[in-house]
This record gives structure tokens, C-alpha cells and sequence, in this order.
């Protein structure tokens, strides 16, 4: 379950970065292995059909209200942060200051704006800003490492749900659903990426204090005691990391989405069990996030853009190709 969870929101140390860790055979093993599964996922993505669970197909139908979810996922998350006097990060507190005071009202404001869900385009923009605004107070890697809230802000500034229907609902157009999906996987897939260095391979301490606070966060121990062998806290921080980066490498890519999420949903939602409202309100956009791409991919007229990559000459690659009947595109 520790791959997926934030130690820092649970943790009070704050230690130096020591690279020597990554540098260890067995961190280069697993980022490695990491990088060459998720190649082989992509490229074994095509010869599966598209949506490649078809019994999933009915969770196709929230394709409209999408938006409109991801708006009150971000918003009731920034919300909660504002009320709490931390910006965008369950640790980062709002500085005692008139720029403090300024970021905070700036993430009320939206966090409203946002579950209002009224001109939402703009609220959308304010929270894309904000992450540089933020990095001005507490530096560019703590901000970064939530991009995923951000990736929902910029996700809902090209996408957002449309004021002229009721619940916001919007045609699906799946030229639009691939940019502003792609966005999204970007920058929530990166947010693993860094934080799988941030909180573990290069600064391992962090994870250690974690797993002593809740050491059955090691799984591979719990399973190692039942066949006789010791999985050390410092090897199963190497594992996560690499779990962590294959999960995030894997959103980017975008290929076989369903499958992606249902595994990635697995450990995201055994940690609330354990870490309560504080991993619940976190992790709101990375659910709103996992939420879109399920279901996008759950679509045949859009489940062809959930792995589109940008290229050099504007073309689609292979696994972008074909469109789905235009009798669904008219019937949804």
C-alpha cells in the first residue's frame, strides 16, 4: 500500500537529498525495470481491443459529466486545504504573512468557485497560476510534487464543463478530450514520478520515519514472514519507488487505461483505511484524474485518444488511430 501514499503528510522530519540512494544497484534495477515495463505495456497496448474491458463500457455514459466531477473533486480538496491554512499540500502552512494571506484566500476562492461550477474555465486558469505563485513561497519540487491537482486545473481550463447545459454537462468531442487528457496525464503522471524520488529514492529517511509510524505499510514483510524470509524497510522503499514509477510512467503513456487504473486504484484506496481524511483530501484530484481516464477509456469513440503522445509532426501515433462509428459519436 506505501507506494501510492504521501509520507510526507505523515511524517515531521524534513532531511537533505542523498542521491547515493538511487545510485544503489538495486534503486537502478527498479527504475530501470520500471521504464522497460511501462515500454512494453505501450507497445503490446495495441493488439488489445479498444475499450479493452468491454463489460466496463456502461461507465462510458459519465463522458458528459466529467468536468463537471473533476471540478468538485479539485475544489472540495482545496477547500478542505484552505479551511486547514495549508496551500495545495496537506504540509505546506500558509505563511504568517500578507502573501500567505493572499495564496490562502486565492485557494478558498477557487475551491468555491470550482463546486459552484460557474464559469469554471476561469477558476481553472487561477488554479493553474497558483502553482507558481506558490513556488515563489515554498520552493518549485514541493509545488511540483502536486501537479496532479494542477494537472486537474489545466485539465478543466481546455475542458470545462459547459454553463449552458444542465449539470454542466458537455458534448463529447474526442479532439478536445484528447488535449485536455493528455495534460492530465502529464502532470499527474509526473507528480509520481518526482515524488517516488522526493519521499524515497533520494531521500529515503522520509520513508523509513513513515514505515516506523505504520510499519504494516511493508507488505512485502507481512508476505516475507509467512515464507521465511526478511524484506528490509530499505529494500521495500526501493520497490515503491519503482511501483510508483512505473504507475506514473504508465498515466502518461496512457495506453490500456482501464486496466491502469483498476490496478493503480487498488493501493490508492487500501490507504484510506489507514490514514483517513488527511490521504482522503489529498488525494481527491488524483481520483477525480484516475476517474477520467477510466472512463474515457471506457468510451470507443474516445478510448483511441487516452494514449495519444504528441510528435514531432503533429501525426497521431499508432496506438491513436481510428475513430469510433459516427452512429455512437451521434447517439452519445
Amino acid at each position: 500500500m506505501m507506494p501510492l501514499a504521501h509520507a510526507r503528510w505523515f511524517t515531521t522530519s524534513d532531511p537533505d537529498y542523498d542521491w547515493s540512494f538511487v545510485l544503489e544497484t538495486l534503486s537502478l534495477v527498479m527504475v530501470i525495470s520500471a521504464i522497460l515495463l511501462a515500454v512494453i505495456w505501450r507497445l503490446v497496448a495495441p493488439f488489445f481491443p479498444r475499450p479493452e474491458l468491454r463489460p466496463l463500457a456502461f461507465l462510458g455514459r459519465l463522458g458528459p459529466w466529467i468536468p463537471r466531477l473533476l471540478a468538485i473533486h479539485a475544489g472540495v480538496s482545496l477547500l478542505a486545504l484552505a479551511a486547514r491554512l495549508e496551500f495545495l499540500v496537506p504540509t505546506l502552512a500558509l505563511p504568517d504573512t500578507w502573501y500567505g494571506i493572499a495564496l490562502g484566500i486565492l485557494e478558498g476562492v477557487v475551491g468555491v468557485w470550482l463546486i459552484a461550477g460557474w464559469k469554471v474555465r476561469t477558476a481553472a486558469w487561477l488554479l493553474v497560476i497558483a502553482g507558481p505563485l506558490g513556488m515563489v513561497a515554498y520552493g518549485v519540487v514541493p509545488i511540483m510534487e502536486r501537479a496532479d491537482l494542477l494537472a486537474v486545473g489545466l485539465f478543466l481550463a481546455l475542458l470545462p464543463p459547459d454553463d449552458h447545459q444542465v449539470g454542466g454537462r458537455i458534448t463529447i468531442d474526442p479532439e478536445r478530450v484528447r488535449a485536455a487528457l493528455f495534460g492530465l496525464r502529464l502532470l499527474t503522471g509526473s507528480a509520481l514520478i518526482i515524488l517516488a524520488f522526493t519521499e524515497k529514492l533520494a531521500r529515503p529517511e522520509l520513508s523509513l520515519e513513515f514505515l516506523d509510524r505504520y510499519p504494516a505499510f511493508n507488505v512485502l514483510q507481512l508476505l516475507g514472514t509467512q515464507f521465511g524470509f526478511e524484506v528490509s524497510d530499505l529494500v521495500f522503499i526501493q520497490f515503491a519507488a519503482g511501483v510508483e514509477i512505473l504507475f506514473g510512467l504508465l498515466f502518461i503513456s496512457g495506453a490500456l487505461p482501464q486496466l491502469v487504473v483498476i490496478a493503480a486504484g487498488i493501493p490508492f484506496n487500501a490507504t484510506l483505511f489507514f490514514l483517513g481524511a488527511t490521504e482522503l483530501i489529498g488525494h481527491l484530484p488524483i481520483y477525480g484524474a484516475m476517474l477520467a481516464l477510466l472512463v474515457y477509456g471506457s468510451r470507443p469513440d474516445t478510448a483511441p485518444v487516452c494514449s495519444w503522445l504528441p510528435r514531432p509532426d503533429g501525426r497521431m501515433t499508432t496506438l491513436q488511430a481510428g475513430r469510433a462509428p459516427a452512429t455512437y459519436l451521434r447517439s452519445r
